[in-house]
């Protein structure tokens, strides 16, 4: 077991594994208690139009998914910022447009199919040391941002109306997060595939919620949990030669359902 650490792959795979946890702990957790997931769902799935873009102009697939998604994520919020009830709506829109020019790229790039699975079911064992680094400097303005306007994040994200009332920026920080959220898609995507990419960003969370009495410490166990869910559905995936994003989600699945049995039983026993 130990001799696959010594291969740069995996190597390249569990750092983008740690590295991909700090996002999914931080982001996902905003996401989860300012119940935004459909939105993060409307941005996973509009990227596809970069991944697109990326594979037929033949450039560089990270950066230019993520320069397109930040786009996106905040052509969102410009449309949803005070019009929160047609959010649905727009999301829907960009949606099917980011897929369908995703789609539409992809045929007329040939021999893209490969691609297509990577980007479509996640590709860990593949993500080169350039990456690395780009996800590592993506870690760091997030970090960096959410310490900044911690207080600020709170915030909004239990009382909008007050904090409004207490002068705090919420539209600001709302495209703010909207922005944080399509940079970390594309991080997420890499790692688990665009269809996995919402699971990930809210089943740790949600375990993480049922613990914590602070954002603070649901982030910090959020992050937690990923390293757990991302190691080892990792090494099931290597061992089994199974698609990694299948294997990651469906560690936190299994746990998830676990831990909801589990409390079941305990309340039927508390109350037998």
């Amino acid at each position: 077991m130990l001799d696959i650490l010594s291969l740069e792959f995996m190597q390249n795979a569990i750092w983008a594994s740690l590295l991909v946890s700090l996002v999914c702990g931080i982001v996902g957790s905003l996401v989860v208690v300012n119940r935004m997931v459909f939105l993060a769902g409307g941005v996973a799935h509009t990227a596809y139009g970069g991944v697109g873009i990326a594979i037929f102009f033949g450039l560089p697939v990270m950066i230019t998914t993520i320069g397109f998604t930040l786009l996106a994520s905040l052509g969102i919020a410009t449309a949803t910022v005070n019009r929160k009830f047609k959010t649905d709506t727009v999301i829907g829109i960009f949606w099917a447009t980011g897929m369908a020019l995703g789609i539409i790229l992809m045929d007329l790039s040939p021999g893209y199919r490969v691609d297509l699975m990577s980007y479509l079911f996640g590709s860990i064992l593949s993500v080169p040391g350039i990456d690395i680094w780009l996800m590592l400097a993506v870690d760091i303005v997030i970090l960096g941002l959410v310490l900044l306007f911690y207080k600020n994040f709170l915030a909004i994200s239990f009382d909008q109306e007050f904090a409004r009332t207490r002068g705090v920026p919420v539209a600001g920080l709302y495209f703010l997060l909207m922005a944080m959220i399509g940079i970390s898609v594309v991080m997420i995507i890499r790692l688990v595939g665009l269809i996995l990419v919402i699971a990930l960003l809210t089943i740790p969370p949600y375990l993480a919620q049922r613990k914590a009495n602070s954002l603070g410490k649901m982030m910090l166990l959020s992050v937690l949990w990923s390293v757990f869910f991302c190691l080892v559905g990792l090494f099931i995936a290597y061992q089994f030669n199974l698609t990694s994003g299948a294997t990651i989600v469906g560690t936190g699945s299994v746990c998830l359902s676990l831990m909801l049995g589990w409390d079941r039983i305990k309340k039927a026993i508390s109350t037998s």
